[in-house]
């Protein structure tokens, strides 16, 4: 990695956009640090503090603070994360934004449009939401408005200029605009989670209490990591033949190559579903000021916060945890299906005279592509759960509370390769550019 960006910066052109990346998240950063006119963050620190719930804390991760800061950049990207997931999954129920998904350059243009229209109308939607339902307990002194008004178009407004930034880091940078955003959001966080984890387990301890429980977190951290690398590396290919056939005078084919599906197929989509669906009922019961108390509602609601899984003093609440594995589950195959198709991969097979070894073309390799496809799935995701299910168990067992998760852990790392890969491309294709010149 290391030595990937010490050449990177010997290219000027990499370096330039290297620098762009940078100067944009540093604009990030002192955006989430701007506080929005007429807001008390006080109150909101105070409020933020005051809650049993983790529904928050899933949110503020991925704002990188700003959402316990009450920022202009409160919201984050996460309303253009909630757009995009949005469109790609109607493009399967409307045939409209299937073709235009599949009509090329133009097409992933209308798309793009009406992804961001999307997204300013979501961020539009929880800023009055947030501006109502907290403006009204104290967050907005003197709530009147106009002063409602301000917070709204505060909100919404840096929402859309983070989407901005994101797709100028796309096309002026080294891609993945939007994620490595969210990367840096999650990343900032890490260092107050860590000094909280420091003055709970390791500060005032005894020398050998406090070091052994210093190499426990480590060793945490790490495994999850080394999980997560592998998680992201796994492929299983699929080997592929293409027949000899006669163009003219020429006989073209006769290649060998191969389909890679990935391990983990769905990436973190599954991960952010489930903890999403299950947090939602926490936050909308949360901002309206009921928490169900003793009765059946309030246990419900217990169930579906991660801080009471694996807590030895009420097993019962783990049932939520059996309800969050099997949503990890059910999106992992739910994303995949939405985003490859076995008939498609094998009717273009059939066209272009590509076969698998020892499996008929056609129906057979649809079949063979889905069976496969279905063992993947299930172990990417069980690789996800237990990376998930890692954090929860040390936050239930010992009350270790902190921002950053498997789901974090996975986004962080996935972003670093991705975005690796893509500057050794530029690379590849500048030294390209530079021996033909020569």
């Amino acid at each position: 990695m290391l030595k990937t960006l010490r050449n990177a910066f010997k290219i000027k052109d990499v370096r330039r956009r290297l620098f762009y990346v940078l100067l944009m998240l540093v604009v990030v950063r002192i955006g989430s640090q701007l506080p929005i006119p007429g807001v008390d963050s006080n109150y909101f620190k105070n409020w933020f503090a005051s809650q049993s719930s983790d529904a928050f804390n899933f949110f503020d991760a991925f704002t990188g603070g700003s959402f316990t800061e009450m920022s202009i950049f409160a919201l984050s990207i996460t309303p253009y994360i909630t757009s995009s997931i949005i469109i790609q999954l109607l493009t399967i129920a409307f045939k409209t934004l299937e073709d235009m998904q599949r009509d090329g350059e133009e097409g992933r243009k209308k798309l793009t449009a009406i992804t961001r229209y999307v997204t300013i109308g979501l961020a539009l939607f929880q800023s009055i939401a947030m501006t109502i339902g907290f403006g009204n307990k104290g967050l907005i002194p003197d709530m009147n408005f106009l002063k409602g008004v301000v917070v709204v178009s505060c909100l919404t407004a840096g929402s859309a200029m983070l989407m901005w930034i994101g797709e100028q880091i796309t096309e002026k940078g080294v891609g993945n605009g939007i994620s490595i955003i969210l990367m840096i959001n999650i990343v900032s966080r890490i260092p107050s989670d860590l000094l909280t984890l420091f003055e709970q387990f390791v500060k005032g301890k005894t020398i050998a209490k406090g070091a052994l429980a210093a190499l426990i977190i480590v060793a945490v951290i790490l495994v999850v990591v080394v999980l997560v690398l592998v998680l992201n590396g796994g492929v299983r290919k699929i080997p592929v033949q293409y027949s000899k056939k006669m163009v003219g005078r020429k006989v073209m084919g006769g290649q060998s190559s191969s389909i890679p599906l990935k391990v983990n197929t769905a990436g973190v989509i599954p991960i952010i579903f489930a903890s999403s669906l299950m947090s939602f009922p926490v936050i909308i019961m949360t901002l309206i000021g009921k928490t169900g108390g003793n009765g059946i509602g309030g246990h419900i609601l217990k169930a579906l916060t991660s801080n009471n899984w694996f807590n030895p003093s009420e097993p019962v609440y783990s049932i939520g945890l059996v309800v969050y594995i099997l949503l990890v589950i059910f999106f992992a195959y739910f994303y995949t299906s939405i985003t490859f198709n076995p008939m498609e991969v094998a009717d273009n097979m059939k066209k272009q005279g590509g076969f698998i070894p020892g499996i008929r073309p056609g129906k057979p390799t649809q079949e063979y592509l889905e069976q496969i496809l279905s063992y993947l799935i299930f172990i990417g995701a069980t690789g996800l759960v237990i990376v998930a299910v890692i954090p929860f168990f040390f936050n239930g067992v010992f009350g270790a509370n902190v921002s950053f998760g498997g789901t974090s852990l996975i986004i962080v790392v996935g972003v670093v390769l991705e975005t690796l890969k893509q500057i050794e491309s530029r690379m590849l294709v500048r030294n390209y550019k530079g021996f033909l010149s020569e």
